[in-house]
């Protein structure tokens, strides 16, 4: 043994309590930052006007001695709403383990355990603090949370389904970010879906909103089928479902029917592919045979390199410009031929115009589309807002094995009034707007919130004009009054509060009161005002 060795173990043992609390001390410091990272958020999707909102591994338990704080807002002058789809936290005293909503007036909360909670809170303000806090615990889901503006009191959770409501009409808000919480859907947009189903779920995959934005749908309940047939479709797979008493469908524009194509001239592919069968015959993988519902084998490229910058395309002619909402998308379908393309991007473009490509609605990006998972199943992606345009090219990102397409356009002619690209904004305009909510929503519709035909240049010049006048009035009026009144050349501070100041300071202020409203209303039917932004993104 080594000298001392004894007497050191010893004075270690000694110290021990000691150094324990001193390691203690410097490390709480160091785990209460970690702690305030945001480590215990879970999904979070949020927009201008609408959001969801889950606690970490939602719907599986939480972790340990975790926090989630999060502020969500909607515009200026909107009062917040909160549905609160589900809430598991273990704590009974919400001591360690609470949800908790701050703003800068009120505090809602903490909750937690078992206790009572409103599904609802109708917020007296456009700004609220979620904070989520965890510390030792054994079970517990966490929680789900919904928000909006107060234009849209019927809001829903993404947890609702059908099954949930009795009337067979009815209309609901989605908020964005339902997509990827957890739960099932069963059937399509053609047969129906299941009453068991999600209702905003399905209605992203259905294609009636955007999973970015959310929005409204309008559901018709009827009666139930044996069997109901999945597909995935943006982004979502619907499982086959057995027979139920009752479905639901969603009403849509009407612009959803296939378009039809002609293979002589009208489909063309920057190459295609000749494969030797076992005859020893070729068999060309013309774009001709790009066709959804023909039999046989699909189009193929000639180059088969996965190791290079993506060149290949499929172009479509529809002959003339068309409304396009959503395509279908098959790989080869033979089963001895395992090509499919797993991901793609869309261009498109008039006959005097350059090519352009879809974007995201929200990033203003280049927006990549889930395509097949196998050669044989057909995948369907909604294009919100819709491409309005004459041609048309798929061009494939990621693939596997060979580039292999089969088509299919889903959309309508064009009519008067429709040739533009026209979208549901999520939210009522508001009169006062910042430049980045502007930006958001109008950069892939360039045109400004206006209607159809009406030149924003000539309502433009009036309201300078006008606030040009209003300021040059106040100008005299100040300076009629300082000639009059010999006091400060300023002016008191009394005359600058007056109401009228008021009025010209802040034009459009609203005055709110300081209620705080609980609402348990699930049916309540309002008719909503939707926007129209509408665009020519063909050029």
């Amino acid at each position: 043994m080594v000298p001392g060795a004894r007497g050191g173990g010893a004075l270690a043992r000694a110290a021990g309590p000691g150094l324990l609390a001193l390691l203690l001390t410097v490390c709480a410091p160091l785990r209460l930052q970690a702690e305030e990272l945001g480590d215990g958020c879970g999904h979070l999707v949020t927009y201008q006007d609408s959001g969801t909102m889950t606690s970490k591994n939602y719907p599986g338990t939480y972790p340990n001695h975790t926090v989630c704080e999060k502020t969500i807002t909607v515009p200026k002058g909107k009062r917040l709403i909160l549905r609160l789809g589900d809430l598991d936290i273990e704590s009974q005293t919400c001591a360690s383990d609470y949800l908790l909503f701050t703003s800068s007036s009120d505090q809602y909360g903490p909750y937690c355990g078992s206790m009572t909670v409103p599904r609802e809170l109708l917020l007296n303000t456009s700004e609220v603090t979620v904070r989520f806090e965890s510390g030792s615990h054994i079970s517990g889901r966490g929680f789900l949370l919904t928000y909006a503006s107060s234009d849209h009191p019927d809001l829903i959770t993404c947890l609702e389904r059908a099954s949930h409501y009795l009337k067979t009409e009815y209309s609901k808000f989605c908020p964005a970010g339902c997509r990827d919480v957890a739960g099932d859907i069963s059937g399509n947009m053609v047969d129906g879906y299941r009453d068991t189903s999600l209702l905003c779920k399905a209605a992203v995959h259905a294609g009636i909103i955007a999973d970015e934005l959310g929005g409204q749908i309008s559901v018709l309940q009827r009666k139930g089928i044996s069997r109901y047939e999945g597909i995935l479709a943006n982004g979502v797979l619907s499982r086959d479902g057995s027979l139920s008493d009752k479905r639901f469908l969603f009403t849509s524009n009407g612009c959803s029917r296939s378009l039809s194509l002609d293979p002589d001239g009208q489909i063309r592919a920057s190459s295609s592919w000749q494969s030797v069968n076992e005859s020893g015959d070729q068999v060309h993988w013309s774009p001709g045979q790009a066709r959804l519902q023909d039999q046989g084998p699909s189009w193929a490229s000639g180059d088969s390199s996965s190791n290079h910058k993506p060149r290949e395309w499929l172009e479509i002619d529809l002959g003339e410009k068309k409304k396009i909402t959503g395509i279908r998308t098959t790989g080869s379908t033979q089963s001895n031929f395992n090509f499919y393309v797993k991901s793609f991007v869309m261009n498109f473009k008039n006959s005097n115009s350059k090519w352009k490509t879809y974007k995201g609605i929200v990033n203003n990006e280049e927006k990549v589309f889930q395509g097949n998972s196998n050669f044989r199943d057909p995948v369907q992606n909604n294009f919100i807002p819709p491409i309005v345009a004459r041609y048309v090219r798929v061009v494939p990102q990621t693939w596997h094995q060979r580039i292999a397409l089969k088509v299919e356009l889903i959309g309508c002619q064009i009519t008067q009034g429709n040739d533009s690209l026209v979208w549901r904004k999520t939210s009522q305009s508001t009169s006062v707007s910042t430049k980045k909510e502007d930006e958001t929503i109008t950069r892939p519709v360039p045109s400004g919130e206006t209607s159809p035909g009406v030149n924003i240049t000539t309502v433009a010049i009036p309201l300078v004009l006008l606030v040009v006048l209003v300021f040059a009035g106040m100008g005299i009026f100040a300076a009629f009054r300082k000639k009059k009144k010999k006091g400060s050349p300023y002016g008191s501070a009394e005359a600058q509060k007056t109401d009228c100041w008021k009025q010209i300071k802040y034009p459009f202020a609203r005055h709110q009161s300081a209620e705080f409203t609980i609402s348990y209303d699930n049916e309540k039917e309002m008719t909503q005002k939707l926007d129209l932004i509408t665009s020519d993104m063909a050029g």
